[in-house]
């Protein structure tokens, strides 16, 4: 039997709870879980791919399964050269879901091997972004509650210093 890999793609500027919440969960059902760092070039971003990278890193090192990686193209694509199955999207509100659900039905076009599957995040997280958690951090907010511990000093300090 052939190893079940699904990718997770995203921006991740930073990686917030909403996120790890689905890495997690979705690491629970398949044998090998990819975190994609993507670049869209609609967003201005925060962090470098580098740092998103290794800010996942250090938030996933407890997944055994979870690798990370950076991939500047199409998703599609790169799904297929990992041989996945399927490709996961967290969905927080009905919003998401319109854009997520034409993005997979064009993954599928480019690849028909790949699945899209799109789990909702937990009821905590529904309003949490990576923009809103910068927003409140750059106007002095506590964002503690929004992000993973290991990384919380690292985006604050990266923050506060661009105000």
């Amino acid at each position: 039997m052939s190893e079940r890999i699904a990718v997770c793609p995203g921006s991740f500027d930073p990686i917030t709870m909403g996120h790890l919440d689905i890495i997690t969960r979705a690491s629970a059902m398949f044998d090998k879980l990819i975190v994609v760092v993507m670049n869209n070039i609609s967003k201005h971003y925060t962090f470098s791919p580098a740092e998103r990278k290794e800010m996942i890193e250090k938030c996933v090192k407890d997944l055994p399964n979870v690798q990370v990686d950076v991939y500047d193209g199409l998703l599609a694509e790169y799904a297929a050269q990992q041989n996945a199955c399927a490709i996961i999207k967290g969905l927080r509100a009905m919003s998401d879901f319109e854009y997520e659900f034409q993005m997979a039905l064009t993954n599928k076009k480019l690849n028909p091997n790949v699945e899209t599957l799109f789990l909702t995040t937990s009821a905590e997280n529904m309003y949490l972004s990576s923009s809103m958690v910068k927003q409140i951090a750059g106007m002095g907010g506590d964002v503690s509650d929004f992000l993973p511990e290991v990384i919380y000093d690292d985006i604050l300090k990266r923050i506060s210093s661009k105000n």
